[in-house]
């Protein structure tokens, strides 16, 4: 376990930020309370947002093409579209958001970090709370900027008199939001579907966050993450898949919030919601057990990012290497860094 002041990377000098940039006194009387008391505040913001760059991303690029196709404005979007979107989406969440909260943006994630002892409890409940608010917002959101065109589809639809047949199913203006499977399929088949999908996506994000896996550079690591969800998208969204449980509730809250039980989505509703998490448990006991290998190095660029986040913990605590501990927090030498 690393602990700030007891680590066994190789020592080396930081510049941080603070070392190079002036800042002015309140912006260092908010850091230093962000530091200690609104730390979990923080990190929760950027768990929330997060969630909501990957699901206004691709609950966007959905609304283009779903909407577009009901009112036979063809050429809009595709499914290769969505799986981009939703790639982006990540990229930008691991980008933007990673750096303060860790990156989980899925509770699956969460709970797996929870089992190793990587992250708290309680810790744990405020992020799946924030991350499934995040994905509620950004629906919330698509919603009010579609409305205009939702709207006119629904209208369609009722003089077509195809409303009530499709409004809840992954074509009506529901299923923008809210992910549905058509009436009589087979759950079963579903279940599989999903339960792979999410399986494969556990062992790439854990490949990813193996420091000693010389193929996934921290650089790299967003980029491979991103694509691996892109290819489950692409490949097996007909099928019904929703590889992240904030995804689905969030959006799936929101639906209920504008239509009503209606669109709770029934007995599929669980498996979207739900099995992301087993499926992402037993990923990474498949990768540590099978894959993960201590006897392996540490790889130079995850040394480096290693001992960068060392560095920032122990200089946000006011722990000075080789020297005394600031009075104000004498304990901060015993905190461990979650995010390694």
């Amino acid at each position: 376990m690393a602990v700030a002041g007891a680590h066994h990377l190789r020592q080396r000098d930081f510049v941080h930020l603070a070392d190079i940039k002036p800042r002015p006194n309140a912006y260092i009387a908010w850091e230093r309370r962000r530091h200690r008391q609104a730390h979990w505040l923080v990190e929760c913001l950027a768990e929330f947002m997060g969630v909501f760059f990957y699901v206004y991303a691709g609950v966007g690029s959905t609304a283009t093409f779903l909407l577009s196709s009901v009112a036979q404005m063809n050429g809009l979007g595709s499914l290769f579209q969505i799986g981009t979107a939703y790639a982006l989406g990540i990229l930008f969440a691991l980008i933007v958001c990673a750096p303060t909260s860790g990156g989980h943006f899925n509770p699956a994630v969460t709970i797996a970090f929870t089992l190793l002892k990587r992250c708290t409890w309680k810790k744990a409940l405020r992020y799946i709370v924030a991350q499934i608010l995040g994905a509620y917002i950004a629906c919330l959101l698509i919603y009010v900027q579609w409305k205009d065109l939702i709207g006119e589809v629904t209208l369609l639809l009722e003089e077509a008199g195809k409303l009530d047949a499709v409004m809840f199913t992954s074509n009506g203006p529901a299923g923008v939001f809210a992910l549905y499977v058509p009436h009589g399929t087979n759950l079963g088949r579903v279940f599989l579907n999903e339960f792979v999908c999410d399986f494969v996506i556990g062992l790439v994000i854990w490949a990813c966050l193996d420091p000693t896996n010389f193929s996934a550079s921290p650089v790299a690591a967003p980029w491979i993450v991103s694509f691996v969800y892109a290819v489950m998208v692409w490949g097996y969204s007909p099928v019904g898949v929703a590889t992240n449980a904030a995804r689905d509730v969030g959006s799936r809250l929101m639906a209920m919030t504008i239509w009503g039980t209606a669109a709770s989505g029934g007995s599929y509703a669980a498996i979207a919601a739900l099995t992301n998490i087993p499926a992402t448990l037993l990923a990474v006991v498949f990768y540590e057990f099978v894959l993960a290998d201590s006897s392996r190095v540490i790889t130079p660029a995850h040394a480096d990012f290693l001992a960068g986040h060392l560095a920032h913990e122990e200089h946000s605590q006011g722990v000075v290497r080789g020297g005394s501990v600031s009075p104000i927090d004498e304990k901060s030498q015993e905190q461990t860094i979650e995010h390694v």
